[in-house]
């Protein structure tokens, strides 16, 4: 009998899930997503590994619940104006693009996301759904304002921030900083959510 068809499920919350969550980000920081394993964070978290099995179905559920733990409550910020709201949902709390953890969190997820598709099914679920529907709450709010083009087309614009963000992280090697964010935001995303899409007859069309 597996660990998952036992007719008991032991509930595992406040401090003591805190700290087998804590212990997994540990093991994925330091061995990466294809090493990490149930018994080497049952070990670090001195837990059973039926503990585990019985709260969380297996190693993807249980990644994506320590990263969501360290995300902390994903809400909706309200600060009046599109930049602010942005601003805040990239910038404010814990576990950003800064913390030296979260990149490397953020690096083994993105591996794991290309190996292995039971993780990314579970990670697109429960992390990035989520995320998704944040940032479409926080432009169309934005849109209501006025603040966005009638026309512009959120699947396209609304990822563009993070797009550009990571982009400058992995490859280029950047601090994310509240004024690197706020210089993507001036420059690129919010002229790009105001103006709206360029008119098809005039994409190819040369200034004088």
């Amino acid at each position: 009998m597996t660990p998952t068809e036992t007719g008991t499920r032991p509930r595992v919350a406040g401090e003591r899930e805190m700290e087998i969550y804590q212990a997994t980000l540990q093991v994925l920081d330091e061995v990466g997503y294809d090493l990490l394993t149930m018994d080497a964070v049952a070990t670090r978290a001195k837990a059973s590994k039926a503990t585990l099995y019985r709260r969380w179905k297996g190693k993807p559920e249980l990644v994506v619940a320590a990263i969501l733990a360290y995300k902390g409550e994903s809400v909706v910020p309200d600060t009046g104006s599109l930049r602010g709201d942005l601003l805040a949902a990239y910038c404010g709390g814990d576990g950003g693009l800064g913390d030296p953890l979260a990149r490397s969190v953020l690096s083994a997820v993105v591996t794991a996301m290309a190996r292995d598709p039971e993780f990314a099914e579970v990670y697109r679920r429960d992390f990035i759904g989520p995320k998704i529907e944040t940032s479409r709450a926080i432009y169309e709010r934005a849109r209501e304002r006025g603040e966005v083009h009638p026309d512009a087309d959120l699947a396209v614009l609304a990822p563009a921030l993070a797009g550009i963000v990571l982009h400058r992280a992995f490859l280029l090697g950047d601090a994310v900083t509240p004024e690197l964010v706020g210089r993507v935001l001036d420059e690129v995303v919010l002229p790009a959510a105001l103006h709206g899409p360029v008119a098809s007859g005039s994409r190819h069309s040369r200034p004088s």
